[in-house]
């Protein structure tokens, strides 16, 4: 009886090798390389720019260059020379982000520069000013910072500190 059960058995064996039932292993070996995870594609050009509330909206007249600071315009005229130097600038917010990538995201604009030159980009870790309030900002200045999916900063001042100035 004993050799008549591992005779079936094998049997049993052998049709489903030949089947291609025994081949659940190479069936499976597909579907394991499709759920690799693929790098993210490679953007070709900067992600665009947030736009900023229209300018109508936030009054740019008036802002005074800070005592030993720059403009707007002015980061971005020499960018190079300022790169990882601490600047400061008086401006006006005219967009915020909060709680992005662990920061808050703030833009300011003095009434300087022209269109690609007048939008200055900051982080900070600080309390997110209000659209409208005047700001003095204090940060190094960063080049080039690629965040990733196309978000490229050709100047940036990250881990700023900012303080609202009051209204007059």
């Amino acid at each position: 009886m004993l050799k008549a059960s591992i005779a079936s058995v094998l049997a049993l064996a052998a049709v489903a090798a030949l089947s291609g039932c025994a081949k659940k292993d190479d069936a499976a070996a597909p579907q394991a390389e499709a759920t690799v995870a693929q790098p993210a594609p490679q953007m070709t050009e900067p992600h665009p720019m947030p736009a900023p509330a229209p300018v109508g909206e936030v009054d740019l007249t008036g802002i005074a260059k800070a005592d030993g600071g720059l403009t707007v315009a002015e980061i971005f005229a020499d960018p190079a020379k300022l790169a990882g130097q601490k600047v400061i600038v008086r401006g006006k917010v005219v967009k915020t982000n909060a709680g992005i990538m662990g920061t808050n995201w703030v833009h300011v604009r003095d009434g300087s520069g022209a269109e690609g030159t007048n939008d200055l980009t900051l982080t900070t870790k600080g309390e997110v000013p209000k659209v409208g309030d005047t700001v003095v900002v204090t940060a190094p200045v960063t080049l080039n910072k690629d965040f990733g999916m196309g978000y490229v900063y050709p100047v940036i001042l990250e881990d700023a500190e900012v303080t609202v100035e009051a209204a007059k």
